[in-house]
């Protein structure tokens, strides 16, 4: 599986509930990366989107722990097992784990492949990933010329585990 986000330079993801900042290039190589294909995501991440709804041309997978929680146009799973049974039919690399924080802790074992919009400054943030450079079970396979919006710097980044 892959995982996608974009994180600060402390691998930030997030504050209260939202992205850290929007960079429309970053969002592109989001929507060009998972159409078509299965995300995996949190309820409050799915809340976060536009309009609190699943997203187009995806197979959206939703876990949260409420056994009465039910979205239109999603397929809400209670637990990491049932998201992976879930996904079974899919090739691997074909699904995408698209946060919040807790469900990228909890997919991080299940992926191989991570795609990072790596944001050169550092946010006032409540939410994490996992710090890939750090961790010397992962590689960075690939990584892009640096990019600016206004005044900010990133680079798209491709991370395989070993």
């Amino acid at each position: 599986m892959n995982l996608i986000a974009a994180v600060d330079r402390n691998w930030a993801i997030g504050r209260g509930g939202r992205l850290l900042v929007s960079i429309p290039a970053d969002k592109q190589a989001f929507r060009d990366g998972t159409v078509g294909k299965a995300v995996i995501m949190g309820r409050k991440t799915l809340e976060s989107l536009p309009g609190g709804q699943p997203l187009h041309k995806r197979t959206n997978l939703v876990l949260s722990r409420d056994p009465h929680y039910s979205v239109k146009g999603a397929v809400v799973c209670r637990s990491v097992e049932e998201a992976l049974a879930a996904v079974s039919g899919f090739k691997t690399e074909d699904v995408y784990v698209i946060g919040g924080q807790e469900i990228y802790e909890n997919f991080l074992p299940h992926c191989d492949t991570a795609y990072i919009t790596w944001i050169d400054y550092v946010y006032e943030a409540d939410a994490h990933l996992h710090n890939l450079d750090r961790d010397p079970a992962w590689t960075l396979e690939q990584e892009s010329e640096e990019a600016t919006y206004f005044n900010l710097c990133y680079t798209f980044r491709r991370y395989r585990r070993k």
